[in-house]
């Protein structure tokens, strides 16, 4: 499988990543590599998160990293992830919508 980050993602870890580094640029840096080197182990286990609480009976699953939650969805032999966000916060639904123009064709 491949593992798709939606623009919107990217704008959330860029958002944590300049959040994170007015305290320390290169620590701000390592989280965000783990953020992604966390959601690649899903190309190879696409179940490893579990289904988001929020939303049961939803398709949508997560997966932690420290106080991050990673917010994703299987569509054909892809993983999408569509946010990550601090855990303590809400679930910002306004970031599940997706645009079918940005993903592949489920065909």
């Amino acid at each position: 499988m491949k593992v798709l980050w939606t623009d919107q993602a990217f704008e959330r870890l860029a958002e944590i990543e300049e959040y994170s580094a007015r305290d320390d640029q290169a620590t701000a840096e390592r989280f965000i590599d783990r953020l992604i080197d966390r959601s690649q182990a899903l190309a190879d286990h696409p179940g490893l998160g579990h289904t988001l609480p929020e939303l049961l009976g939803s398709d949508l699953r997560e997966l932690v990293e420290g106080n991050y939650r990673i917010v994703y969805r299987l569509q054909g032999d892809t993983v999408v992830v569509l946010t990550v966000f601090e855990g303590h916060r809400r679930l910002p639904l306004d970031d599940l919508v997706l645009d079918d123009r940005l993903l592949p064709s489920s065909d």
